[in-house]
C-alpha cells in the first residue's frame, strides 16, 4: 500500500487553488489521530467507489465503509460502526466521497462539468462526478470509461466506473465516461463512437488518453488499437461482444478478435487485459489468452493478467481483491513505468 501513498505525492505537486482541495482529500498523512497502520488503510479508502464514508476517533481508531447497498446514509453509518468496533470513542466523519467534513479541516474537491463533453446520436463523453476533476489544462490525462453492453438491454449509462480507476483518478486522470444508449449500441457503432470521443479529447488538450471498459466496452477499447494516436493505454477488463455461452455468436467470437489483433495499428499504446475464470463469456480462455497475446510486439507494451487467482467470473473487475492488487500497478504499467503487475 505504500505504493499508492507514493503514487498519490508524485501526482499532486503542481500546484494552484482548484487543486489544494483535491490535495486535502488524498494526503494520507493529513487525518488526525491515525497511525501508521490507519493511514494505510486511507489509502485504501481511497480506492473505494462512492458512497463511501472513513470514520476515526480522537484515540486513533478508525473504520470505513463503501457502496453499501449504494446508500450514503448507510454507508456513513457503517463507517462510524466499523471505527467503534475497533475500540474507538467519539467516532465521526472525516472523509464523505470527494470531501473532507473533519471541523477545522474541511476541504471540498471541485466539481466536474454538469454536461456532456461531447456526443451524437445514442452516445455521450459524461464527466463523472463521483471522481475528482481538473480539466485538460491541469489534469494529468483523462481516463475514458467504457460501459458493458447487458444481453437484457438494460441501460448501463452513468454507472459507476470499476474502482481501479480511482487509482488513475487520484494520480490526476479525469474519469469520463463513454456511455451508449441501449437501444442503438450496437459492437461497430459503439467501435465508430469511440474513436470519435477519443479524437474529440486529444482536440481538447488531454496530455495522455487511457481508455478503459468491461464486457463490450473494452471490447470497443481494443478496436480502438486500429487508429494511431488515439489512445496512450488500453485496459480492457473481461473484453466480449458476443454474448454468453450458448449464444450463437460464439461460434465467430475467437476469430473477431484475431481480426481486433490483426488489425491493431496502434504501436505506441499499452494495452493491459484482464481475462477471469469462470467467465460465461468466454468462448475458450485458453484460446483467447494466446490470441491476445498476439498483441506482443505490436503495441508498445502488453499485459495480460489472465484468470487471477481468487478472482471469479465476468464482473472480477469489481471485485474488491482486483482492484487493491492491480489498480495501483495498471497505473505503473499504462505510464511506462513497469512491464507487469
Amino acid at each position: 500500500m505504500l505504493k499508492i501513498v507514493v503514487y498519490f505525492a508524485a501526482a499532486l505537486m503542481l500546484g494552484g487553488a482548484a487543486r489544494a482541495d483535491i490535495t486535502a482529500l488524498l494526503d494520507t498523512s493529513r487525518p488526525p489521530y491515525l497511525s501508521a497502520e490507519g493511514r494505510a488503510d486511507y489509502a485504501r479508502f481511497l480506492l473505494q467507489p462512492t458512497p463511501r464514508a472513513f470514520a476515526l476517533a480522537p484515540d486513533g481508531a478508525w473504520g470505513w465503509a463503501a457502496a453499501i447497498e449504494d446508500d450514503p446514509a448507510a454507508t456513513e453509518a457503517r463507517a462510524v460502526e466499523n471505527c467503534a468496533r475497533w475500540g474507538g470513542q467519539g467516532c465521526r466523519i472525516y472523509a464523505r466521497d470527494l470531501a473532507v467534513v473533519w471541523p477545522g479541516l474541511e476541504a471540498r474537491a471541485p466539481a466536474a462539468p454538469a454536461g456532456p463533453i461531447t456526443g451524437g446520436p445514442g452516445w455521450m463523453l459524461a464527466p463523472d462526478g463521483r471522481f475528482l476533476w481538473q480539466g485538460p489544462e491541469r489534469a494529468r490525462g483523462a481516463y475514458v470509461w467504457a460501459h458493458g453492453r447487458s444481453p437484457g438491454g438494460a441501460d448501463s449509462r452513468g454507472s459507476q466506473p470499476q474502482p481501479h480507476v480511482r487509482a488513475f483518478n487520484n494520480a490526476g486522470y479525469d474519469v469520463i465516461r463513454f456511455d451508449r444508449d441501449p437501444a442503438t449500441d450496437e459492437t461497430e457503432a459503439g467501435a465508430a463512437w469511440m474513436r470519435d470521443a477519443l479524437r474529440e479529447l486529444r482536440r481538447r488538450g488531454y496530455a495522455r488518453v487511457v481508455v478503459g471498459g468491461q464486457s463490450r466496452g473494452a471490447w470497443n477499447a481494443l478496436q480502438a488499437l486500429d487508429t494511431p494516436g488515439l489512445a496512450d493505454a488500453v485496459i480492457a477488463i473481461a473484453p466480449a461482444a458476443h454474448g454468453p455461452r450458448g449464444s450463437p455468436a460464439h461460434a465467430w467470437a475467437l476469430d473477431d478478435l484475431r481480426r481486433i489483433v490483426a488489425q491493431a495499428r496502434n504501436t505506441g499504446a499499452r494495452v493491459a487485459v484482464a481475462n477471469f475464470a469462470g467467465d460465461e463469456f468466454d468462448p475458450d480462455p485458453d484460446q483467447r489468452a494466446a490470441i491476445l497475446g498476439a498483441l506482443t510486439g505490436r503495441v508498445a507494451g502488453f499485459l495480460m493478467l489472465d484468470r487471477p487467482r481468487g478472482i471469479q467470473g465476468h464482473g472480477g473487475g469489481a471485485d474488491w481483491r482486483f482492484t487493491l492488487r492491480y489498480a495501483p500497478c495498471l497505473l505503473d504499467f499504462a505510464e511506462g513505468r513497469a512491464r507487469g503487475c
